[in-house]
């Protein structure tokens, strides 16, 4: 699972071994001021949406690139009975519209970027 670290401006999300094949990146650092919007979801799994470049498991975890030929482009990570992250990002700053997580944090991690922002 991916892990996610705060600090001042930025969040970093670091992924696991297994993952960097399928998200083609060993982190990502998304500066702060690029977080447009951060929510917590019960199922991240069902947000991911869109032709896709990565790993699906249907119902079970879905890692990797969506919306590689329209509408939101997505960096997924999610696994299913995980609470997750939804945040909704600069393109510009990111290369996505949109990042989805599973952590078991999330509810914590979403109100400290909200108070940092």
């Amino acid at each position: 699972m991916a892990t996610t670290t705060l600090t001042p401006g930025h969040l970093h999300i670091r992924f696991t071994a297994a993952e960097r094949m399928w998200t083609r990146r060993q982190q990502l650092t998304v500066p702060l001021t690029a977080v447009r919007d951060v929510t917590t979801v019960a199922e991240p799994l069902r947000l991911a949406r869109g032709a896709r470049s990565g790993l699906t498991v249907s119902g079970f975890v879905k890692i990797g690139t969506w919306g590689i030929f329209g509408g939101p482009r997505q960096l997924v990570s999610a696994r299913a009975g995980q609470p997750g992250l939804h945040l909704t990002v600069d393109r510009t700053a990111t290369g996505y519209d949109e990042i989805l997580l599973s952590d078991p944090t999330a509810p914590t991690i979403a109100a400290a970027i909200r108070h940092a922002t």
